[in-house]
């Protein structure tokens, strides 16, 4: 799937990037090093007084939101750090770019479905399945109340799969950081866009996936084999990501 090739409206030197030592946010860096993208010591999502003055000293068009507490089973043992900043930091975030008027892109995740039928388009019933998507998906409602939002469902992972077991009853449409970044960015620059927009690449499962990838070696995993809530499938119709790239 080749990047959209969408006239760019918006100054990458006045986007933020939140999250930019992040697997996401790295890839987007490379691709574009004019992004803004502070370190926690400088934009911490818990420091709210530190993210208002951070955006008052920058000339700031739009905030690409990445930065998140990520790992399913890490949220699962422990949930507080991610209701800190997947919800509370993100919320105090999203009132920030209201009161200052910016577009906000925020980066959400497949897993705010419930998983039983998959090919999920932007509008079907929102249910997680795990803690880590419930705080996502809260973040999610603090984003859906900003008037210049865009909301972004992805799924990525390393160029090559970093795991040795893939699930192989676990169907996704993630795919390589590599290739959903490009698509990110596109739609960040694009200042007409808002709403939902799932980004995503073919139905498949993780263990095909990690084949994609490169990996001849990679074992078999079942849902049942770990401790943690696994939605079954979460892949996307990606009707609206295709019409958006045909209109370009």
């Amino acid at each position: 799937m080749s990047a959209m090739t969408t006239r760019r409206l918006i100054d990458p030197a006045k986007v933020l990037l939140t999250g930019g030592s992040g697997l996401l946010g790295r890839e987007l860096l490379h691709l574009e090093p004019r992004l803004l993208a502070p370190g926690h010591d400088e934009f911490d999502l818990t420091d709210r007084g530190q993210m208002e003055a951070y955006l008052a000293s920058y000339n700031i068009d739009v905030v690409l939101h990445a930065a998140a507490t990520t790992s399913p089973p890490a949220v699962e043992k422990s949930p507080t750090t991610a209701m800190r900043v997947n919800i509370a930091g993100t919320a105090e975030l999203v009132a920030l770019t209201v009161q200052r008027q910016l577009k906000l892109v925020y980066i959400s995740t497949d897993y705010v479905f419930k998983g039983d039928k998959g090919r999920y388009a932007e509008g079907d019933e929102l249910l997680p399945q795990n803690a880590y998507a419930w705080s996502k998906l809260g973040g999610e409602c603090a984003a859906q109340m900003a008037p210049l939002a865009l909301i972004i469902r992805t799924s990525f992972c390393e160029p090559e799969f970093p795991h040795p077991k893939a699930f192989v009853d676990q169907y996704t449409s993630r795919d390589s950081v590599a290739v959903i970044a490009p698509l990110i960015l596109d739609l960040t620059l694009n200042s007409d866009i808002s709403g939902v927009v799932h980004v995503g690449t073919e139905r498949k499962s993780v263990y095909d996936l990690a084949r994609k990838l490169g990996r001849t070696d990679i074992g078999e995993l079942r849902r049942d084999d770990v401790d943690f809530p696994v939605p079954r499938d979460t892949s996307f119709d990606l009707s609206r990501l295709t019409g958006l790239r045909d209109e370009n």
